[in-house]
């Protein structure tokens, strides 16, 4: 919050005056004094007390002001919805409102430069660092969803084919989705290569794990079943 004068008869009058339109408590008030003020000689010569004051947010109220510029300046109108979790130190942002495409923007940049600017905000100065979070639509978790399931399928075709693969670059909270996935997998394994913003995930074949060979699966089945209709197909003792 940018510093505002104000001024009264008295110093302290005008320390009163500012807790109220600032609606701040001695605590989170922070001014300077500009003019202590006088009262002249038989109120001649008498001019009035002048501090610049501004409120001390805490974190969520830096988080809640900074959005509502951002938005302001977007000329977009978004709820927000802050919670907050003292014991781990952690900020969870929802946002809602009618076009919320614009703020995920392309595979969730936008809302990660937004939650990376919010972050600054709320923990510049701060005593503890603060753990933000920024979602809407539960995009967060859809996104997890993908990535998860991209995961298995990489595994399998890994597996099938004996190739490593490379990821598209992902940011760091993309990558550790990956490598979480497939920490367990008895057949794969992952590791980052590159630098950021351009730093991906590879996945390749564990040592001592053997290709899948489909082809031969499937010419087996095909045999077996062969021999299965041959011998159903056939004509039993001379009866007919």
């Amino acid at each position: 919050m940018e510093y505002r004068e104000f001024s009264a008869k008295t110093l302290d009058d005008a320390i009163t005056d500012a807790k109220v339109k600032l609606e701040a408590t001695t605590e989170n008030l922070e001014y300077e004094v500009i003019d202590k003020g006088s009262n002249g000689f038989l109120g001649i010569g008498s001019r009035p007390a002048k501090i610049r004051a501004r409120k001390i947010l805490n974190a969520r109220e830096k988080a809640e002001e900074f959005l509502e510029k951002v938005f302001d300046a977007m000329k977009i109108s978004v709820n927000i919805n802050i919670v907050e979790n003292a014991d781990e130190k952690v900020m969870n942002i929802d946002l809602s409102g009618d076009d919320m495409g614009v703020l995920i923007g392309k595979r969730g940049q936008t809302l990660d430069s937004l939650q990376y600017l919010v972050s600054l905000v709320v923990n510049k100065d701060g005593e503890e660092y603060v753990r933000v979070k920024v979602d809407t639509e539960n995009y967060r978790q859809r996104r997890k969803d993908t990535l998860e399931n991209l995961a298995k399928n990489i595994s399998f075709k890994v597996r099938r084919t004996g190739k490593t693969v490379t990821l598209e670059p992902m940011n760091p909270y993309e990558r550790r989705v990956i490598h979480s996935a497939l920490q367990n997998d008895r057949f794969v394994e992952t590791h980052s290569e590159g630098e950021e913003p351009f730093r991906r995930v590879v996945v390749v074949l564990k040592e001592g794990v053997k290709v899948r060979d489909n082809n031969n699966n499937r010419r087996r089945r095909y045999g077996n079943n062969r021999n299965y209709n041959r011998n159903h197909g056939k004509k039993g003792g001379g009866r007919e």
